[in-house]
């Protein structure tokens, strides 16, 4: 008899859930070998080859090179054992148990062979919408528990018929195991509702006749609910924005490829972004009148993504235009995922609803991914990542952290795990909060970690998520910028960083408004060394709804005509008062309210609709103009380098005495502000003998000053890092609370 041998394989990682299985099934089969494949729950899988040794040497090379294209694989283990002269391979149930190394992968957008199966009239997959298969669909908004069975999925609800449950069982069907599969016969259905009439036949054609005829349609999803109108016209989505009231908060869009080429010229890297089975929203620059001007008011960009679902295959393949797709919710409140809510709560809003009886067990908001520097940067990071980990080795012992209070999304550590949670929103409202408490307990769940006893949370201590860590455990405050640069050095393994920090604001250990701070970092120790001047904020937050009041800040400050900041001169003469006596009005080094100074001086913007709209507006008015060389003035205050603001400002004036455009200002005031922190940041990292530099915080967004402060800091011969795997901003937080949590106190 031939020599045998048998080994164990205990492969952990993203291996359930995506096929991994019946894969393993094909290439032991193609082998001739024999033994077993199962689920070990969140312990990974577990697989036992017997044969002959080259067989089963192919076999593990097969493992290690060819996986199915959700699979990650983080660790494989193999074991000798004797050969017990077993016949056949098998896949044997699942096992639950384990020690929290499982992965459950996000959604993902239906793949290439299902799309054909959609399109396909002979197929019994023809024309319907919850068409999926192992290697694509929806996994993290179904998924109740591990292992990843139909019977811990929101498909419990619907029993296979005999064609579904054939292509289950089946080893070598595409479908196999695809806890998933469904079709008309036996999965879910649609249906539409328009005046209180519930309507079962052509559900989706009635929805397409609707939003052809200029009405606004709700959506139900993957991860809850969108409101849909044509893109094109501009009557309709100016009523969209009174209904919502949302005047000028940008829409994200959804559009055929053939369409989107109508109003954008994505790059290859952004045509990458947009066609990836992860499919986020892109930021693209806009080109031509295609699109109705109220889609995004005063900017140059607009946020689209491609379909991501047979739902929405379906829906634009039968529509000439693009659609709007901007999340049904309140802006920092949870998306909307039951039929009942979204009937009531959106009621006045859309005039039609195209819903479906498949429950979602997690909401998961869209995506948001721009180019910013040359490389794809985070605004939010959610559907199509969450709940896939980050590897990180903060030692043995769990840690959870719960960001700010404004685009939260908490992070949770165990097992050399970073797992960031789905976008959550403004903990400021009582609903968020809950959506907040819901989505951690269904992630330590799905983790089988443990709720940890140390909690970090911002040093701010009336944020919601400030107090939530004092109720739940032994909270740890981390200052918010420093949380920043902390998560930036731990995503480049790097334990010595000078950080520089643009954001709007954050709360300082002096109980000031940060927000412009350059801060070195060294392995749990960290410095401030450097910041924008400090200037009063008149009226505090008011201050960030109205920035002509921090612009009156600078002007007086700068012993300018305070009436250029577009002030009533009853507000003008509150806000003199304020500086004057200190009520309500805080100092700040914040780079946001600076940004925000300059657009409301300009006229861009003076009243804020929705967060960011003034450094978004300025960046897209800077965009059409020219940077002129201006003098940079530093100074010493309170131990560290400061970048003189004032000064700036009064420089920016003599140039707009001068005859320079709008445009031109805003772009050099951009510009001014990016190579001053850089300055400081060059400065303090050679003193200090650190060779990198990085840059974080909301304002790291920005495309313009990414590109200066990397053009200032590579060219003084110093390394630039920035984010690649969180959010620059509020939502990548909780992962720098985590890394800084780690250090010994």
């Amino acid at each position: 008899m031939a020599e045998r041998v048998r080994k164990r394989i205990h492969v952990t990682g993203t291996v359930q859930g995506v096929g991994f299985r019946p894969f393993v099934y094909r290439a032991a089969v193609g082998e001739g070998l024999a033994g077993h494949v199962r689920n070990l729950g969140d312990a990974g899988v577990e697989i036992e080859v017997e044969g002959d040794p080259a067989s089963v040497a192919r076999f593990a090379a097969a493992l290690r090179g060819s996986a199915p294209p959700l699979a990650v694989i983080e660790r494989l283990e193999e074991a000798d054992l004797p050969p017990n002269g077993s016949d056949g391979f098998r896949i044997v149930p699942s096992r639950d148990g384990g020690t929290g190394s499982g992965t459950i992968p996000p959604d993902v957008a239906t793949c290439v062979a299902c799309l054909k199966d959609i399109a396909d009239p002979g197929s019994r997959f023809h024309g319907y919408w919850a068409t999926s298969c192992t290697d694509c669909g929806p996994r993290f908004t179904v998924i109740e528990g591990l292992p990843y069975d139909r019977p811990r999925t929101a498909f419990r609800e619907f029993g296979m018929c005999p064609d579904c449950q054939r292509a289950y069982s089946d080893p070598l069907d595409r479908r196999y195991h695809a806890q998933t599969i469904a079709c008309p016969i036996c999965g879910p259905e649609l249906r539409y509702i328009e005046g209180g009439r519930d309507e079962a036949a052509d559900p989706l054609g009635r929805a397409q006749a609707a939003l052809q005829a200029g009405k606004v349609v709700a959506i139900k999803g993957l991860g809850g609910t969108h409101l849909a109108c044509d893109a094109t016209r501009e009557e309709v989505v100016a009523e969209l924005r009174r209904r919502l009231g949302r005047p000028g908060q940008p829409f994200a869009l959804m559009a055929r490829e053939d369409q989107l080429t109508t109003f954008a010229s994505p790059s290859d890297q952004e045509w990458a972004l947009l066609r990836s089975p992860r499919r986020p929203i892109v930021v693209l620059p806009l080109r031509g009148g295609s699109l109705a001007p109220a889609v995004a008011p005063g900017l140059d960009t607009v946020g689209v993504m491609l379909p991501y679902t047979g739902l929405h295959h379906l829906l634009l393949g039968g529509l000439p235009f693009p659609l709007v797709m901007t999340s049904a919710n309140y802006p920092g409140r949870p998306m909307l995922i039951a039929d009942e809510r979204i009937l009531a709560d959106l009621s006045r809003v859309a005039d039609g609803f195209l819903l479906h009886n498949r429950r979602i067990v997690a909401r998961c908001d869209d995506s948001v991914v721009r180019l910013t520097g040359g490389a794809p940067t985070f605004l939010r990071r959610s559907r199509g990542w969450v709940p896939e980990p980050i590897a990180l080795d903060l030692g043995e012992e769990p840690l959870l952290a719960l960001g700010g209070d404004l685009n939260v999304a908490f992070a949770l550590y165990g097992h050399g795990k970073a797992y960031l949670s789905q976008h959550i929103g403004s903990t400021e409202y009582l609903d968020t909060l809950e959506f907040l408490r819901r989505a951690l307990d269904h992630l330590l769940h799905l983790t089988s970690l443990p709720l940890p006893k140390k909690i970090a949370c911002d040093l701010h201590p009336r944020f919601a998520t400030t107090r939530l860590a004092f109720e739940l455990g032994e909270a740890i405050p981390v200052q918010h910028h420093v949380a920043h640069v902390a998560g930036l050095a731990a995503e480049h393994g790097i334990e010595e960083l000078v950080g520089i920090a643009a954001d709007g604001y954050g709360y300082g250990t002096d109980g000031e408004a940060w927000g412009g701070e350059v801060i070195a970092w060294r392995g749990g120790e960290w410095e401030r060394i450097g910041s924008l001047r400090p200037l009063p904020l008149p009226g505090g937050d008011r201050a960030t709804l109205r920035p002509g009041r921090m612009a009156a800040s600078y002007l007086l400050a700068a012993g300018l005509d305070p009436a250029e900041a577009g002030l009533s001169p009853v507000e003008l003469d509150a806000v003199r008062l304020q500086i004057d006596r200190g009520v309500n009005c805080p100092s700040t080094t914040s780079a946001g309210r600076f940004l925000d100074a300059v657009a409301a001086w300009l006229g861009i913007v003076r009243e804020r609709t929705y967060e960011g709209e003034p450094a978004m507006r300025l960046e897209a008015a800077a965009r059409r103009g020219n940077v002129h060389p201006v003098p940079l003035a530093v100074r010493e205050l309170a131990g560290r380098r400061i970048l003189d603001t004032v000064h700036l400002f009064r420089t920016l004036s003599d140039l707009r005495s001068t005859g320079k455009s709008e445009a031109d200002l805003a772009a050099t005031a951009q510009a001014a502000l990016a190579r001053g922190l850089a300055e400081l940041a060059i400065e303090a990292a050679r003193e200090r003998g650190i060779a990198t530099v990085g840059l974080t915080g909301g304002v790291a967004v920005n495309d313009a000053i990414a590109t200066t402060v990397r053009g200032e800091v590579e060219g003084a011969g110093l390394r630039l890092v920035t984010h690649r795997l969180v959010p620059p901003g509020d939502g990548g937080l909780a992962f720098g609370q985590l890394v800084h949590a780690s250090y010994p106190r």
